[in-house]
């Protein structure tokens, strides 16, 4: 390698981005594919939740900024406990999907 210190930044982000999914995993989020997201009104819908990636949405910490195909509006959400979830819940939430683009 000629520079491996131009490595450290791509290191960081890959530190970062795994710490925020363990993070989120112990707190009981299921992050992936059918990620059970809450917005601001309390519409619950499935989104593609994966740490760093997001080409819908607006990231700001846990938060991401995306359309809620519930209330058809334009929201902060985040990702909702699999323990704060009741069957109706999950199953209202599976109901509703947004754009299968990450």
């Amino acid at each position: 390698m000629k520079n491996p210190a131009a490595l450290l930044p791509v290191a960081v982000v890959a530190v970062v981005l795994v710490g925020a999914t363990v993070v989120a995993r112990r707190r009981g989020c299921r992050l992936g594919t059918n990620t059970v997201v809450r917005c601001r009104d309390g519409h619950l819908f499935t989104t593609i939740w994966i740490p760093g990636a997001s080409f819908k949405s607006v990231r700001l910490g846990p938060y991401r900024r995306q359309y809620c195909p519930v209330g058809r509006h334009w929201a902060w959400v985040v990702p909702v406990r699999d323990a704060d979830l009741t069957p109706e819940d999950r199953q209202r939430a599976e109901e509703h999907h947004d754009l299968r683009v990450p």
